[in-house]
């Protein structure tokens, strides 16, 4: 009996505190259509002895009416719960599966393989530290590999770890893997990984998950699951304290406190802040929660801030330390990833959504748009749905953030449609425009009195005036 289970039976309080007290990971799944994610995670949780009786029985009478397997027991119905996924046997939105080791506690995102559904996708890994690529080891490295790697390294992942999945229906051939294993490393060697690690499995037979297969003993490393216990995630964030503000609380006439959730660093009672944009300063007063005040509050924490004197500050403003600034600024180069049929367009405007902070903007031009085959940048007048590329944008007001490589709570941001209120596209934002790279656009004075006409007659359009450009 396990270390987990002697307290579970014993000391009730004791099993909570050490759960507690262990280390989150947090990782997703993402490769081509039928590389096999949802069935990965089914054998991880299943061999882990993580899946309870009841679940069990379900998911027996669910695979006589679901099961795409050809198998008794499929695995992959333990994630994919939706009817629809369950009809087609594929993943479309992102599932969430919980599990804990004596090592560590995982949040594991189940994400689509789909074209259609990158957006899925990315939302999925934008939380995660590590990412497993499975590769179907009779096809090797697709287009949806590529694809998905390109937005894991854009989004900041470090970590990764290359399954080879289906190794049974290859007859557990080395000489598959080791040709996959090359061709996905001369890929990766244009990304920002750090850590790549590959591993030969088959999720379908529980070859190399989580006990070492005999099948395929010209395999010196660990299996899958060793390798989630034991893989060192560098969680360094950014020294630079940042708060945004969320809620303005005003309860009743004595009390006056800024909500919002710590991005980075850490504040103390008594620290003196400064708000961005307007540059107001201040010191904290008192950092107020729930359960009683705080002396101290640090990275994720979600409290309220009381300053001791009385500042206009509003939803989306920043608070930093005055030695630490962010940056203040309308205009930025940002990497996005576009979301909708629609095509994102230059010169159209958008609702701009950074943290908690929502204002408008424009792209005044597509620098370029990325390959995701060869990550070639090709020019572009437009991105299309799924594709990648870095945009020029201009915001209608001045707002702080951050580099994402710097920091990626106030470096991110999303893309609203302004007039169906869906989120279009999500971007990072790399840097400010480089001095004398501003792109200009020529119109003509037919152009130039339309828009002036159309402004004039129609302000609630909201049209940005081109004669400034």
């Amino acid at each position: 009996m396990s270390t987990s289970s002697n307290l579970l039976a014993t000391d009730i309080e004791g099993y909570l505190k050490v759960h507690e007290n262990k280390d989150m990971l947090r990782f997703l799944t993402c490769g081509s259509v039928d590389d096999g994610k949802s069935t990965l995670i089914g054998r991880l949780l299943y061999d882990s002895k993580m899946i309870f009786e009841d679940q069990l029985a379900a998911i027996e009478k669910d695979s006589k009416r679901f099961n795409t397997t050809d198998e008794a027991f499929d695995l992959a119905l333990l994630v994919d719960g939706l009817q629809s996924e369950r009809e087609q046997g594929i993943t479309i939105d992102v599932a969430y599966r919980y599990f804990a080791t004596e090592q560590r506690k995982f949040i594991i995102a189940d994400t689509p393989g789909h074209e259609q559904y990158t957006r899925n996708m990315a939302t999925g890994a934008s939380t995660c530290d590590l990412a497993i690529i499975l590769i179907d080891a009779r096809y090797g490295v697709q287009v949806q590999t590529r694809r998905h790697s390109y937005i894991c390294s854009q989004l900041g992942i470090k970590h990764i770890i290359v399954a080879v999945n289906k190794m049974d229906i290859v007859g557990y051939e080395q000489t598959v893997y080791q040709k996959i294993k090359q061709d996905y490393r001369d890929f990766a060697e244009q990304l920002k990984f750090t850590d790549i690690r590959f591993v030969p499995i088959s999720a379908l037979k529980g070859d190399n998950v989580v006990n070492a297969s005999d099948n395929m003993s010209w395999y010196p490393g660990s299996p899958l699951l060793k390798l989630l216990n034991t893989v060192t995630i560098d969680r360094r964030v950014a020294d630079a304290f940042r708060f945004q503000v969320q809620y303005v609380n005003r309860p009743n006439l004595d009390f006056r406190g800024f909500s919002g959730t710590v991005a980075s660093g850490d504040i103390r009672v008594g620290d003196t802040v400064q708000v961005l944009p307007s540059g107001k300063q201040s010191q904290v007063k008192a950092i107020v929660t729930f359960d009683g005040n705080l002396p101290q509050a640090t990275a994720g924490m979600a409290v309220t801030l009381t300053l001791t004197d009385e500042i206009d500050i509003g939803l989306g403003d920043m608070l930093v330390r005055p030695h630490e600034p962010c940056t203040v600024g309308d205009s930025f180069d940002a990497d996005v990833v576009w979301m909708t049929q629609e095509p994102l367009c230059a010169d159209r405007e958008y609702l701009i959504k950074v943290g908690s902070k929502l204002t408008s903007g424009y792209v005044q031009a597509i620098n370029f748009k990325v390959d995701v085959n060869t990550l070639q940048q090709r020019d572009a007048r437009e991105l299309s749905l799924n594709e990648i590329g870095e945009c020029r944008w201009e915001l209608n007001e001045k707002i702080a953030f951050d580099q994402y490589d710097t920091n990626r709570n106030t470096g991110a941001f999303i893309i609203i449609d302004r007039l169906t209120n869906a989120t279009v596209g999500a971007g990072m934002i790399r840097r400010l425009p480089l001095a004398g790279n501003t792109q200009h656009q020529g119109y003509s004075e037919f152009e130039l009195e339309l828009n002036a006409l159309i402004r004039k007659q129609y302000p609630h359009w909201n049209v940005r005036d081109i004669s400034q450009d």
